[in-house]
This record gives structure tokens, sequence and C-alpha cells, in this order.
């Protein structure tokens, strides 16, 4: 069948069918996967052109799958967390839903407290197991979407389940027409979707969810679950690993609108982040990240991550606060207790800290010449020089004008008399054997004990 295509203004041939290949053996791409060696990155050099959709956003599973991986978060926590979820995707949504989980007491208090909040975004959805009697819980709950665990590689179907393919894809239409009967969307988690047989699983049991799609009028969701990590997003990369293949391919071929298509990746090989563009960038409209990234092993691709690559791709926040990315770091590791390795980007303490002499001149002569974009206003995160013996007169400098809070024409430079006697004292810690970075409060103290009027007037200006 031959359409016109109002995205690209071409005669398309669109009606392809995929049939399900019910093999007797599971195929598990030894040639790839051989598990003595790290998994090899094959290429066909077949090129699939990209299609960012109209609109892009990002979900979230902190909740769910985040919370698997650290001690679990309070119902006082989760709310809180949740507001500045909401604040960090503004008014347009931007951080569009947040699955919960539904089997404790704690789970549901969570649940209802953050609905209780009446905010518009993030909508609150579940993760149920593919159990029929679950869905009486997501009813129960008032939600109108839920997340289905449908595992789509041999590795699952054959040495987990112990299923053939058929045996799986029919358990999995019939969970799925049992949401629709109770008039719950499903959202299909296609997990280990880079090791299974794209054409021969998932595009056939894609179609299906389809056809179920359009006889029921409700919009069936697709997660495309990068469980272990092994996507590619390198161009020509041959399937099953392929993530331009696999979202070209469920968007193409299985016909599934972008809004219906998330990717959900993980951080085992460090791609997690180019993984997720990559999916905005072949007609995924969804990516599911989770804040900071926790999650299983490596962990999720981070929510915080995903939100600055939106501007970075569409030119402007479209309503996000990202000062918000700033607070909830804040809360995660001095509230909740999750360590934040201090060069993570964005939320890391030392992200946007420099130590290097050479490069603290620098940023006293104009910021941006070391400093990735403006962090003060961005994200609420002053640049900032962490003094130690290889700071120099630069480095106490910039030190002084951001910690005292210093604006022009009140600013200090290397040559200030304040500046080299803090120098002189740092030097002298060193020559006697330290070798930690200095604190902000000892360098306080310095900076008194070099001259109290001075400091005085210091303080003033941090005051104020």
């Amino acid at each position: 069948m031959i359409t016109f295509s109002k995205k690209n203004n071409l005669l398309m041939q669109a009606n392809y069918q995929y049939d399900l290949q019910d093999v007797a053996e599971p195929n598990l791409y030894r040639e790839i996967f051989d598990y003595q060696s790290i998994p090899k990155i094959a290429f066909n050099n077949r090129v699939v052109p990209m299609g960012m959709p109209s609109e892009i956003w990002m979900t979230d599973t902190t909740f769910r799958d985040g919370q698997q991986s650290v001690s679990p978060f309070t119902p006082a926590q989760i709310e809180h967390l949740f507001k500045l979820m909401s604040r960090l995707g503004g008014p347009n949504g931007l951080v569009r839903q947040s699955e919960f989980f539904l089997y404790t007491a704690k789970d549901r208090e969570a649940l209802e407290r953050c609905q209780a909040l009446g905010l518009a975004f993030p909508e609150i959805t579940t993760w149920i197991r593919a159990n029929p009697k679950d869905f009486e819980l997501v009813k129960a709950a008032g939600v109108k979407e839920t997340g289905i665990l449908v595992s789509c590689s041999d590795y699952h179907i054959f040495k987990k389940m112990h299923m053939t393919r058929r045996q799986a894809m029919e358990q999995y239409l019939s969970i799925v027409k049992s949401a629709l009967d109770m008039g719950i969307i499903p959202r299909c988690h296609l997990e280990d979707i880079t090791r299974a047989d794209f054409y021969g699983f998932v595009l056939p049991f894609a179609e299906q969810l389809m056809i179920l799609a359009r006889e029921s009028g409700l919009p069936i969701k697709v997660r495309a679950c990068d469980t272990m990590g092994y996507g590619i997003s390198y161009p020509g990369a041959a399937l099953p690993r392929s993530v331009p293949g696999i979202i070209y391919g469920l968007n193409h071929y299985a016909q599934i609108p972008s809004e219906q298509l998330e990717w959900h990746g993980h951080n085992d090989f460090y791609k997690v982040v180019s993984n997720a563009g990559t999916a905005w960038l072949y007609g995924c409209s969804s990516v599911n990240c989770s804040l900071l990234g926790i999650g299983e092993r490596t962990g999720n691709c981070p929510l915080e991550a995903m939100a600055v690559e939106y501007q970075a791709l569409r030119g402007d926040t479209g309503g996000m606060d990202l000062t918000a990315i700033t607070e909830i770091a804040e809360f995660m590791e001095t509230e909740i207790g999750i360590e934040i390795s201090p060069r993570q980007p964005f939320v890391g303490r030392h992200f946007n800290v420099t130590r290097a002499g050479i490069h603290a001149d620098g940023m006293l002569k104009d910021e941006e010449i070391y400093n990735i974009f403006d962090t003060t206003t961005i994200l609420n995160r002053p640049a900032s020089v962490a003094v130690d013996s290889h700071s120099g007169l630069a480095g106490i400098a910039h030190w002084m004008n951001s910690y005292f809070r210093l604006k022009p024409p009140h600013t200090v430079d290397k040559k200030d008399e304040t500046v080299m006697a803090v120098k002189k004292m740092v030097d002298e810690l060193y020559l006697q054997g330290r070798n930690t970075v200095m604190g902000d409060q000892e360098l306080e103290i310095m900076v008194r004990d070099a001259g109290m009027e001075r400091y005085e007037k210091l303080l003033w200006h941090r005051s104020r």
C-alpha cells in the first residue's frame, strides 16, 4: 500500500506486515553476545532517516525503577520531589508522567499524597506485573494508565519464562485486553529489546498491539526498554542494538505514533544520554528518566540531563524551570542520603568548579572562558574555584568574589592586598604538608586575619 506522507511529502510504502517467527530454539545472537567478551557492535550500513516528532518530552521512573536501587523513599519525600519535578517540567508538562508502585500501603500513601496536590503534570501512572488481578489495584487508585512488563527477547521468553514466542505473545495480548476491558491505557514495557529478534517477535507483537489500539479506541503505548544498556546510536549499526533502527522500525513499520512511543535506557556502557537523544531524533516523543539517573546497576537516564538536552535541541526551555535541578539534587543528597559524585554533570558539587590556577585566571577575567554556560542564571549554581596549592592568586581572587558575592566595581583581582595575604597563608599550609582542598570557612578566617576592617566590608557585601 502506498500513501502520501504529510511528514516528508513523499509517497511512502506503508503497509509492511511481519509474521511471528515461532522458532524452536532461542536466538541469543551469540555472534554479538558471547558473554565471554565485551558485546560486539555490528554494522550493516543500513541508515534510516531522522524524524524528530513535533512534540518531545520526558517521563519519570524515580519512584519505580529508580527507587529499586536505593533505600525506599518515605511518602513525604516522594511528595516533595514530585512537586519539584512538576516545577522542573513547567506548565507545558515537559516532565509528562511519573510512575508509581501500588503494592504496599506506603506506595499507595505516596501516590495519594501526590494526587492530592492537584498538579496537572506529571500525570501519575503505575507499573504492575502482567497479572489481571493487578488491574483492580490500578482501577482503585483512579489511575488512567499503567505499565505492564512484556519481556521480548528470547533470553527472557525461553530462559526465564520457559515459553515459546507464540505462548508469550498470546499471554501478553491477553493481559493487554484485560486492561482495555477495564478502560485502562496499557503501556507495554518491551523489556530487553536490544537483544530481541526485532523482525521475528518485536514487530509482529507491536503490530498486534496497534490492531488492539484501533479496535478499542485507546492509545496503547509501547516503551522500548534497553534493559542492559546495549543500545547503540551510531549510524549504520545493526539490529538488535541499533537505537535508530528500533525507533524507526516501531514508528514506520509497526505504525506506532510517536506520541505513543517511549524509550527507556540504562547506562551500563555509558550511552544512556546519547541513546535517549537519538530516540527523540528518530521518532520517539517520550524518553523515560529518573532523577540523578538512579536505577538498577548503573542507573537510568538522568532526568536533569534530558531537560538540558531538550533546550539544546529545541533552542528554548519550553517553560521548564531548570533551577529546580539544583534543589532536587540538594534534597536528594541532604535529606534522602543519596551520594552524588562531585563531578556528575549539572548536579555534582564540583561540576563547575575549577582548580587549575591558569583556568582560575581565565575565570577571573571572564567566567565564560571556562564555564559551560551561565550556570548561575540557568541552574542557580554559580561557577566557583577550589583553592589548593595550585590555585594561585587568581584562584583566591575568584573565590573571594564568589564567596562574598562581590559585583563590579567591588570585585577584587589577583593584585589585591588581601588576596596576596591569603595566598601567603595558603602557601605556608601546603609547605607544612597539607594535601587537601581549602574549605570556605578556613579561607574566610584567613581573610579576617588579613585585616578586620576589610573583612567587615566584605561581610556587608555578602549580606546584601
